[in-house]
């Protein structure tokens, strides 16, 4: 497929995806519009370890870690300040400090990819365990009381910038947030095409040919590491928002694993894939928890093992494969006597 035509099939979906955004209130009532905000919120989770796995070639088995500390600095600002609008920032901006350092001794120590992904599920174990030991009244950052294993109730939802008094409603939450995954989504696919972003692939297929070209790989896949810790923290931010609330068990290692799942079954080195694999296993979970025959994790566990075996490029590349060869299959028009003088494409 030339790159054209990816460029175009990639606008139409982002138009598509842009229309759904817009239409989605006017189509389903209030409850599933939530539950669909919570899938948004959890989208742009997937498209953060998406990208540093699928582009940068991590694998963090600790997303949640990021998840979890820009959850908890959302709702620690917006208590304190009572705006969202600097809340949302510093959800971003906490994960991305602590990825900094983290990152900086993972991959300036050289510590090798089954580390890391051990070193990053460790991480994410210490700050469960750390924030769940907060349940006394001395715990507390400002006015905000960190509640331990009893979680941060009330938490205030987003309002209008910089606009305390004007608060969201389901409806603009699930604009605000809708057009969150959109944007992350856009954002990392201008960030891709830039320069930045070919150099980051280019060391996840061969750190050795990148540094003999001038490039530090440690330092890329520092910034990838940061950039996707940013983002995930961005969705702890959504997914507080959406449910004005947050615990500790926005740490737990079953969401991390959940999260690997989502990028699998979509498919690893796309963007798109782990936002459809995140909703439609998000959507199987939640059709699953409204019955008491199956277990959800063995579902889960079937699906992946499934994929891998079955699909191992996701299911988004595997589609993208079937379409090629559908198109690849059309009968060619036969060159004229007018087309004599031009070359003839090859298959």
């Amino acid at each position: 497929m030339s790159a054209k035509a990816k460029l175009f099939l990639q606008f139409i979906a982002l138009a598509a995806a842009i229309a759904a955004t817009a239409m989605a209130p006017q189509i389903f009532e209030v409850f599933d519009l939530m539950q669909l905000t919570l899938f948004a919120a959890m989208g742009v989770l997937a498209l953060s370890l998406g990208f540093i796995w699928g582009f940068g070639g991590i694998l963090s088995f600790g997303q949640t870690a990021f998840f979890g500390l820009g959850g908890y600095a959302y709702a620690v600002a917006a208590i304190n300040y009572g705006d969202s609008t600097g809340a949302i920032l510093l959800a971003m901006i906490v994960p991305a400090i602590f990825a900094t350092v983290l990152g900086y001794f993972v991959f300036y120590g050289r510590i090798s990819d089954v580390y890391l992904g051990v070193i990053t599920l460790t991480v994410t174990l210490i700050l469960f365990n750390v924030v769940n030991s907060t349940a006394g009244d001395e715990y507390r950052i400002g006015t905000a009381p960190l509640g331990g294993f009893n979680g941060m109730p009330s938490v205030p939802t987003f309002n209008m910038p910089f606009d305390p008094e004007t608060v969201l409603d389901p409806v603009q939450g699930w604009y605000a947030t809708g057009g969150g995954l959109i944007l992350v989504y856009m954002f990392l696919r201008l960030l891709l095409w830039s320069p930045f972003g070919r150099v980051a692939v280019a060391v996840r297929e061969n750190e050795v040919r990148a540094s003999l070209l001038g490039y530090d790989p440690r330092l890329i896949k520092l910034a990838v590491f940061v950039v996707g810790s940013a983002i995930a923290g961005l969705a702890g931010a959504l997914y507080v928002n959406w449910g004005a609330f947050v615990s500790p068990t926005i740490f737990a290692l079953s969401l991390s694993a959940e999260i690997i799942i989502w990028v699998t079954v979509g498919g690893l080195g796309t963007l798109i894939g782990p936002v459809v694999g995140c909703f439609l296993i998000q959507y199987l979970v939640a059709q699953i928890g409204s019955q008491q025959t199956f277990n959800s994790n063995l579902i889960l566990g079937v699906i992946l093992i499934a994929f891998v075996l079955l699909l191992p490029k996701g299911l988004i590349p595997a589609v993208r494969d079937l379409l090629l060869q559908a198109l690849r299959a059309l009968p060619r028009r036969a060159p004229s006597i007018g087309d004599a003088d031009q070359p003839v494409e090859a298959e």
